[in-house]
C-alpha cells in the first residue's frame, strides 16, 4: 500500500505477536511494510528469530530497537529509564544497540530507531552523557552502513534540532512521531515537522489528544480521532519533500488490528 508516493506498513510491536504473527496480520491489512522490533532476533542466541525474519515475504522500512529498563507507566518513570540515560544499564543497552545494527545490517536495512531518552541541555553534565552515548551508537551505527534514527516526543522540536546540529553527525536522522509531540506535550506535530524537515527519513501514523493536566500523558486514539489531523498532516510531508516510508502504531486499545486496519483505510481514503 501505498500513500501518495509513501510506502505505508506497520509497526511490528503494535500488534503484540511473534514474527509469523506480524507477517499474517499484514497480510489481513493489505500492508507490504513493515517497522520491525529487533529486540527479540538480538537476543536469540540461536538464530532462529532472524530466519523467521528472513523467510518472510515483506519489505522492512526500518528496524527498531527498545531497552528493557524503559518505564512508561508514568513520565517521570520514563524520564528517568528511557533510552540511553540511565547510568547502570548502560552497557547492557550498548551492546543490544550493537547486536541490533548487526541485524539490521543483515537483513539489508538502512535504518535503525530508537528512543534516545530525554535530552535536557539545562543540565550541562547530562547532555554531555547523551551527546557522548549517541555520538558512540552513531559511529556503530555508521561503521556497518545504518543509519540511527531518533524518535521524536520526549523534548520539542526546537530542542531536538538543536542536539541534532550539535551533534552533527551524518548517520543521525529523525522517525518522526507526531502523536507523541502531543502525548508529551510538547508542540504542534505540523509545526515540528518543519522545524525537523532536514533530519526526517521514517515516520509513524498516531494520533492523540493532548492532556489537561499538564504532567501527566495525553491519551492515544485511533488514527483521525485525534489533533495531529491526517489532511494537514500530509500536506505538510508534502510541503517538505518528505520522501520515507511511514509505519501505523497503535500502542493502546483492546482492538489493535482493528485500529491499525481502520488507519489504513483512513489513509486510503485521504490520499486518493
Amino acid at each position: 500500500m501505498k500513500c501518495k508516493k509513501w510506502p505505508v506498513g506497520v509497526c511490528s510491536w503494535s500488534l503484540r505477536t511473534d514474527v509469523q504473527g506480524v507477517a499474517n496480520a499484514m497480510k489481513e491489512c493489505g500492508l507490504q511494510h513493515v517497522h520491525l522490533g529487533i529486540r527479540a532476533a538480538v537476543e536469540d542466541s540461536s538464530g532462529k528469530v532472524l530466519g523467521t525474519i528472513q523467510a518472510q515475504d515483506w519489505t522492512i522500512t526500518s528496524t527498531m530497537i527498545d531497552f528493557p529498563q524503559e518505564d512508561y507507566s508514568t513520565l517521570e518513570s520514563i524520564k528517568v529509564t528511557g533510552g540511553v540515560v540511565p547510568d547502570a544499564p548502560w552497557q547492557q543497552n550498548h551492546n543490544l544497540f550493537m547486536g541490533a545494527t548487526i541485524a539490521t545490517a543483515k537483513l539489508g536495512v538502512k535504518y535503525l530507531s530508537m528512543h534516545a531518552g530525554f535530552i535536557d541541555e539545562t543540565d550541562k553534565a547530562h547532555a554531555e552523557k547523551i551527546f557522548g552515548r549517541i555520538r558512540d551508537l552513531a559511529n556503530i551505527a555508521a561503521d556497518n552502513g545504518v543509519i540511527l534514527l531518533l524518535e521524536t516526543g520526549q523534548e520539542s522540536a526546537k530542542e531536538l534540532r538543536h542536539f541534532l546540529e550539535k551533534l552533527d553527525h551524518k548517520s543521525v536522522g529523525v522517525n518522526f512521531d507526531p502523536a507523541n509531540m502531543i502525548l508529551y506535550d510538547k508542540g504542534d506535530p505540523i509545526d515540528a515537522v518543519r522545524t525537523l524537515a532536514p533530519w526526517v527519513r521514517h515516520l509513524h501514523v498516531k494520533d492523540a489528544l493532548r492532556t489537561q493536566q499538564p504532567g501527566t500523558w495525553g491519551a492515544e486514539v485511533p488514527w483521525g480521532d485525534g489533533q495531529v489531523g491526517i489532511e494537514r498532516f500530509l500536506a505538510v510531508l508534502d510541503e517538505v519533500g518528505f520522501d520515507g516510508a511511514m509505519a501505523i502504531e497503535r500502542e493502546a486499545g483492546d482492538n489493535r488490528l482493528g485500529d491499525v486496519k481502520l488507519a489504513a483505510q483512513r489513509l486510503a481514503a485521504a490520499c486518493k
